[in-house]
């Protein structure tokens, strides 16, 4: 093969790896620092500087660019977990004051809503209006985003997450943080899918979240003004989007568990409940047999389970 055509199938494979770069936040990170760059020293010197450049060395130079892009692209992604505990109000001990100054007002909003939804209530629901249902509806649904008033963190993001764990201990005794990662493993596949999507989404948002943040340093770095008002927007919209991630994701853990939970139960040879009020004392032992252990005799492993 001729050093042209090596050269020419070369370059077509790094096109097809630029073109699954692109729109990547990694991609577009850089992409405003090369703008940035431009806006800086100006087109001439920008051009004068590729125009000396020979093929191989512009292949060279893409070749490179694209290293960078997926090498920073990677060790962005192991800072996607960090974000979204930080995001959630897993905070240092040293943010103690913003952590309580939060809680106060996430403690207002939780009062707020169910001072409304009390207002409503002693109304009676019957007489209300079809706008006033509308806003009792939108009420009902906010209170859902809400742990117990001791639970609560210093964000809506980290209350949406707790809420929907709580609430599957609340129903049926079982702690999402010990027995999720028992039940995840006996859901069907079509259930991963849905909820691998979504918790991708969530951490998609959080990727978003941190370019974003970066993205805001183009401008000491260059002296130019334009990334602040892009970056402060883009992590505006990767908040909400981050929001709306975990509303999905929520729903479908607590939804796993209100299909699934027994699946969970025959697997470990637990006794099923009988009763609403006995799957709260069950599930409760079963979370602390899976947590700690047992040496008790009961209950007993049963195999007649259908």
């Amino acid at each position: 093969m001729s050093g042209a055509k090596l050269l020419e199938g070369f370059s077509g494979k790094l096109a097809d790896r630029w073109a699954g770069a692109i729109f990547t936040p990694a991609f577009i990170f850089w992409l405003g620092g090369g703008l940035a760059t431009l806006q800086h020293f100006g087109w001439r010197e920008v051009e004068k500087f590729f125009s000396h450049l020979s093929e191989p060395r512009l292949i060279g130079l893409g070749l490179l660019l694209l290293l960078v892009v997926a090498a920073s692209g990677f060790v962005a992604q192991q800072f996607e977990f960090t974000v979204l505990r930080l995001m959630e109000g897993y905070w240092p001990s040293w943010c103690h004051l913003l952590a309580k100054r939060l809680l106060r007002r996430q403690k207002g909003r939780l009062r707020a809503v169910d001072k409304q939804l009390q207002d409503f209530n002693r109304q009676g629901l019957a007489s209300l209006t079809l706008e006033e249902r509308q806003v009792y509806i939108q009420k009902d649904l906010q209170l859902l985003e809400f742990p117990e008033t001791g639970r609560l963190l210093p964000t809506r993001l980290g209350n949406i997450l707790r809420a929907a764990e709580d609430r599957c201990a609340v129903k049926y005794g079982l702690d999402a943080i010990i027995c999720w990662p028992r039940l995840w493993l006996l859901l069907p596949d079509s259930a991963k899918t849905e909820l691998s999507a979504t918790r991708n989404a969530l951490n998609m948002t959080a990727l978003l979240w941190i370019w974003s943040l970066l993205f805001l340093l183009w401008a000491p770095i260059f002296k130019v003004w334009w990334p602040l008002p892009l970056g402060v927007v883009s992590m505006w919209l990767a908040h909400r989007w981050m929001i709306q991630a975990a509303q999905v994701y929520g729903a479908l853990l607590e939804s796993a568990f209100d299909l699934y939970r027994f699946q969970l139960y025959k697997a470990l040879h637990w006794p099923f409940p009988k009763t609403p009020a006995e799957e709260q004392t069950l599930g409760q032992k079963l979370t602390d047999y899976l947590w700690h252990g047992s040496a008790q005799r009961f209950p007993e492993f049963t195999d007649d389970q259908q």
